[in-house]
């Protein structure tokens, strides 16, 4: 690196600053300009040795030295003119962060100016001026100005006071007070109530947990304070130096707590995300240690990472982020477990007397898994699954020891022993067992035992997904879903969702659902079409568990259509039986359709809390319903339909006897297609006949329904077809901000529109408030009247908005055009970004194009959208020629693009 400025020898050589005789007003801005200077100079060549690839250490020690001399010469320099006897009564000195000598570019730098008490008045004259100055020069600066007395107190009061206290470094000043500092002070901060301080921290570690995300795996981690990030090892450390009085890292050390192994282990923690939070800061130019998507790209681009066949370079980067982070969280948890025990030899005789002593060398003290000769492990590396199985059966945790055993052994697991009859039993027995599943996969994975029994789970350990909706990784998302399906064992959502609880209590081989669950991303670490990558993989994974042929084929059709479900749902007209037929048809059998249905479920509501909606788990359980009726049946046949309408018919007439006229009723039915008749319950068309009915010589008749149970509300408008209703309609709902979920265009014969929509909230929520609904019917009429423009509305809506959007990643708009879908309808499934008015766009387009709108759903998962539509052209056909196809295509990417 280029050397640094020197402030002495460089910029001082011609100065009279120092000189006395000088008042410090009168050379305040003389001071002030060389200090920017200075300071201005050593950044730049700190950035540039930064861009370059200096370490992180490299960088840190740079600043922190830059940092040192400008605040000795400030010392130096605003004192001058002071009462020279009281020079020797304060001492400058760096806490916190810069006292342990760790200023990133943006750091806080933490001050305290300490005196003897005699004579305040020169160490707050000092504190001021220098104050002053620093701030001129934009640097966040924390600052108390204190007594012996008040550091004792204060560390006393306040746990963030004594834990700053503890990196208590000098800087300028009276050096002699600071040695007494050191031995009055700083020995009772390390001495006093130690189990007092250990519990504050831990407790002050959850908290902080809570607060920035108790997982390492934060879509956007706080490289500080999140878990895995410098926290996480600044806490451990303030913990072992409180319990083993150490002075530092090396401290502990030399004192024999850690070894070379573990204190490098910290070290290059350390450096690691120095340099990640050094390239965060330059990008940032503020104070900043989120590590936000934007600057995920950067930084990747920085460390040199490159896009591949198997993932973006920021997904890879990413990875090993995380793969780090799980690292931190892992030597800082172990160091903290290590300080928080308390003395062995308090319990050694009663450990000999309580120690139950299990199979093959384990044993259970206080709690806890133990071994007793760790080289039992060595030799018989299949022990490390035993450890996991006897922890599980008898409820206890794996002592830390034993998890640094088992990590030390885990190279030893090669082929032999991964593929051997006692690792598969261990392991499914653990999947069989009726308690403590996911606490034992979860300790499996923390200590990579996953990825050494399944090296093709490994391929996706810590893998990310570089998009604003996959909120984990996809090897603890693949955990969370089998938690997912133990809390419908538990009966924890039999209140919510009866029915998943039901299907799941009939699952006769658990083992095989929750392989299922674990496996079915592991195609993400292979590139595109994962589905299939990763079903290509099972039949040699279930070779080394041991499965049989039909479990194999079940897993592996498990995995291969775990999407297929979802996006059928959500994505297709439900009430198409040609569709239900073929569905139910692939899944060749119930338990299929069981399984099948139960991993699309924990895979949704795995994925994070904003995918999982109950519009979505009404849509699934309708497709699931449907589909198991027909497998049961046993044939896959349409069924009549002449007999089955007229009987329909005739109920209805029958319904609305006291009502309405049953000439009138027998008219509008006869208005009815056979598809509109079929699809909806006997006593939703009755609804319908009413609500014609009521519209009389109004534009429009509005009829609004909760259905609070599945978080909807269901939305049926009544009037005479127009060309652009449609898009007219959803104009009107995105104006008053209601979110569509899916819709119905039923045209009758007479020239009556009648559209079905399910909507919530912006937010997902139902609406009560009348205003809206209120609001939303004025829109309707104006609209339909042709005394309000549409496009007007949503603009206004739009504007009023007025945000700021998150930089989140996006994907391209697609267009994707189906004609093998549905007999009657070409399907369009347009992906897009959501955002006001994209519905209202797409259908106004599809207008303009001269298509009719049959039906239209909506899946929005957090910020993506997939809007399908069925349509036709003016002839009530579907559309075929390839020139309109591409037509149609280019149309609504071109509207969407200027959205």
């Amino acid at each position: 690196m280029k050397e640094l400025i020197n402030l002495d020898s460089e910029l001082l050589r011609n100065s009279s600053i120092l000189e006395s005789g000088h008042s410090f007003e009168g050379q305040r801005l003389e001071i002030l300009n060389l200090c920017k200077l200075f300071l201005d100079l050593n950044l730049d060549i700190v950035k540039s040795h930064h861009r370059q690839g200096a370490v992180g250490s490299s960088v840190v020690e740079a600043i922190t030295q830059t940092v040192d001399q400008l605040v000795d010469f400030m010392f130096q320099a605003v004192s001058t003119d002071l009462d020279p006897d009281g020079f020797g009564a304060c001492t400058l000195v760096a806490i916190g962060g810069y006292g342990r000598g760790e200023l990133n570019p943006i750091s806080d730098l933490d001050l305290m100016f300490l005196h003897e008490g005699r004579h305040p008045e020169f160490a707050q004259s000092v504190a001021e001026r220098m104050l002053y100055l620093l701030w001129d020069l934009k640097l966040d600066v924390g600052y108390s100005v204190r007594t012996f007395k008040d550091c004792l107190e204060m560390s006393d009061r306040d746990i963030t006071a004594r834990t700053a206290l503890l990196d208590s470094r000098y800087l300028a000043g009276d050096e002699a007070l600071f040695e007494s500092y050191q031995k009055t002070v700083m020995s009772q901060v390390l001495a006093k109530d130690t189990q007092g301080f250990i519990q504050a921290k831990i407790e002050e570690r959850e908290k902080r947990f809570s607060k920035y995300g108790s997982s390492v795996y934060i879509l956007e981690p706080n490289i500080k304070e999140g878990e895995g990030g410098l926290r996480d090892l600044h806490s451990a450390l303030w913990i072992a130096r409180v319990r083993f009085k150490a002075s530092s890292l090396r401290d502990l050390l030399r004192k024999g707590l850690l070894t070379e192994k573990e204190t490098r282990d910290f070290e290059q923690a350390f450096e690691y995300l120095w340099r990640v939070r050094n390239e965060l800061h330059f990008l940032s130019q503020r104070k900043n240690d989120q590590l936000h998507f934007e600057h995920q790209v950067n930084i990747a681009a920085y460390l040199g990472y490159q896009d591949s066949k198997t993932g973006l370079a920021v997904e890879h980067f990413m990875q090993d982020y995380y793969a780090h982070a799980t690292f931190v969280e892992h030597i800082s948890s172990s160091l903290i477990a290590k300080a928080s025990l308390k003395e062995e030899g308090t319990f050694r005789f009663l450990g000999i007397i309580n120690r139950r002593n299990l199979e093959e060398g384990f044993y259970i003290l206080r709690g806890e898994l133990g071994i007793q000769n760790p080289a039992l492990l060595a030799e018989d590396p299949t022990r490390i699954m035993l450890a996991f199985e006897l922890a599980q059966r008898h409820e206890v945790d794996l002592s830390i020891a034993l998890k640094g055993h088992l990590r030390e052994t885990l190279p030893l697991m090669r082929s032999k022993e991964r593929n051997s009859r006692r690792t598969a039993s261990s392991f499914l027995n653990i999947l069989r067992s009726s308690k403590g599943v996911v606490k034992t996969l979860r300790d499996m994975h923390h200590l990579q035992v996953l990825n050494y029994i399944i090296p093709e789970f490994g391929r996706i350990f810590c893998k990310v997904q570089h998009d604003a909706y996959h909120i984990y990784t996809v090897d603890v998302h693949s955990i969370f879903a089998v938690e997912e399906i133990t809390r419908l064992w538990d009966g924890s959502r039999a209140e919510t969702h009866p029915t998943l609880t039901r299907v799941a209590a009939d699952v006769e081989k658990r083992e095989l659902l929750l392989l299922a669950c674990l496996l079915h991303d592991i195609g993400k670490g292979h590139g595109s079409d994962h589905c299939k990558r990763g079903a290509e993989m099972i039949p040699r994974i279930a070779r080394r568990l041991g499965l049989k042929k039909e479990d194999t084929n079940r897993l592996q059709f498990l995995v291969v259509n775990h999407l297929r479900m979802s996006r059928t749902a959500q994505r297709r007209d439900l009430n198409d039986e040609k569709l239900i037929i073929e569905f139910a048809r692939s899944m060749e059998m119930s338990e299929n359709l069981n399984m099948l249905y139960l991993l699309t479920y924990a895979d949704l509501r795995a994925v994070g809390p904003d995918v999982w909606s109950d519009w979505k788990g009404f849509l699934l359980e309708e497709l699931y319903l449907k589909s198991f009726q027909v497998l049961e049946k046993g044939h896959f046949r349409l069924e009549r339909r002449t007999e089955k309408v007229r009987n329909r018919m005739r109920k209805v007439v029958d319904l609305l006897e006291d009502d309405i006229a049953p000439r009138t009723v027998k008219e509008l039915l006869r208005n009815m297609s056979t598809p509109h008749l079929l699809s909806h319950p006997l006593t939703e068309l009755a609804e319908q006949i009413r609500l014609i009915e009521s519209r009389g010589s109004s534009a429009v008749a509005v009829q609004v329904d909760h259905d609070e149970e599945h978080g909807f509300s269901r939305v049926m408008i009544a009037t005479l077809n127009t060309e652009g209703l449609f898009s007219w309609i959803t104009g009107a709902m995105s104006a008053n901000g209601i979110n569509i979920l899916g819709a119905l265009i039923r045209t009758l014969r007479n020239g009556v529109v009648l559209d079905v929509l399910q909507v919530t909230g912006g937010t997902g929520e139902i609406i009560t408030d009348e205003h809206r609904w209120s609001s939303l019917r004025d829109d309707l009429v104006s609209v339909i009247e042709g005394r309000v423009r549409v496009d007007e509305l949503v603009e206004k809506r739009r504007s009023s908005m007025n945000l700021m959007e998150k930089a989140i990643p996006r994907f391209p708009n697609r267009v994707q055009i189906h004609n093998e879908i549905s007999d009657q309808y070409s399907v369009i499934d347009v992906y897009a970004h959501d955002c006001v008015g994209l519905l209202y766009a797409i259908s106004r387009t599809l207008t303009e194009l001269g298509l009719t709108i049959g039906v239209s759903k909506i899946s929005t998962t957090v910020d993506q959208v997939t809007d399908t539509f069925y349509v036709q052209d003016i002839f009530g056909s579907k559309i075929r020629d390839e020139a309109k196809l591409e037509q149609i295509t280019q149309s609504l990417l071109a509207a969407l693009d200027e959205l």
